[in-house]
């Protein structure tokens, strides 16, 4: 476009006649469109890694059967927002494990002693863990985890206002230098009293300049900020659905679900004998 503009002339002789205002607007679009594109790069970049770190920590993490084994391994996948709404939940869960145990019973599987009919035993992990967390415990990593999600979604949308406002106000910015240009034009051929289209067309070009450089501005702004949302509402969808799988199989393997008459039973157990109390016989009572 703006080759074929460049080789009618329309941009050098619209250029040439241009107005201070018109030229304090296209000026105006430009650093506009300076942060426009800053965000669309940055953003772009950011968007293609989570992507990218994103696969490959989902791989690694439904690899494997205890969701804090990627952490204990130490292993990072920088760039995935899952992997640090996962590393969050898991050093708030060691903390709890570290600092609010719950020592249990190694349980038995309610299935039986052989496998399930499909040839899997999926409760085998769950009973081996002794060490757990209470409900309480675990409802301060629920908060932490959804922290963290939150935190990640704001970081995906962090900067998309400078592209809503490129694609909004562009287009209306040049707008206003086109209007003040043109008001400017019909001032000056009042003045003039000359009504000829040769006195017009120079300041009518001008004019024109800023609503094309406001287009300019609005219309990338436009297809990259349609992308980026549909991109980073896929990546906010996947993260919520992946926190709600996370807690399910924290709470399944780490959180004591016992109930209350089982917490009783087991601590009774575990409680030394007494001997009984000695015997008194009772003292008769005589009424008056």
């Amino acid at each position: 476009m703006f080759a074929a503009g460049l080789q009618s002339g329309a941009l050098p002789f619209a250029w040439k006649h241009l107005t201070n205002e018109g030229l304090c607007t296209i000026i105006a679009l430009l650093i506009v469109s300076v942060f426009s594109w800053t965000v669309i790069i940055t953003k772009a970049r950011q968007l293609i890694r989570a992507r990218k770190a994103g696969r490959k920590f989902f791989a690694a993490y439904r690899a494997t059967r205890d969701p804090l084994e990627i952490a204990r391994r130490g292993e990072q996948f920088d760039g995935a927002p899952a992997y640090e709404l996962y590393y969050t939940g898991a050093e708030e869960t060691e903390y709890h494990l570290k600092n609010n145990p719950v020592r249990v019973a190694q349980g038995r599987s309610l299935a039986g002693a052989g496998p399930s009919p499909t040839g899997a035993e999926t409760d085998i992990l769950a009973r081996q863990i002794t060490t757990k967390i209470s409900q309480a415990s675990f409802d301060s990593v629920r908060v932490a985890l959804e922290r963290a999600a939150s935190t990640q979604a704001m970081s995906l949308e962090k900067g998309m206002i400078i592209l809503s406002t490129a694609v909004a106000g562009g287009p209306f910015l040049g707008l206003f230098g086109t209007v003040w240009g043109v008001m400017e034009t019909f001032s000056g051929i009042g003045i003039a009293n000359a009504a000829s289209l040769t006195a017009m067309a120079p300041g009518v070009a001008a004019a024109l300049l800023a609503t094309v450089a406001g287009l300019s501005v609005a219309i990338p702004a436009m297809f990259a900020y349609n992308y980026m949302v549909t991109t980073i509402r896929g990546i906010t969808q996947e993260l919520d659905g992946f926190a709600a799988e996370y807690a399910t199989a924290l709470e399944h393997k780490y959180v004591d679900n016992r109930s209350l008459v089982d917490e009783i039973r087991e601590a009774m157990q575990g409680a030394p004998k007494q001997s009984p109390p000695p015997e008194y016989a009772a003292e008769p009572v005589f009424a008056k």
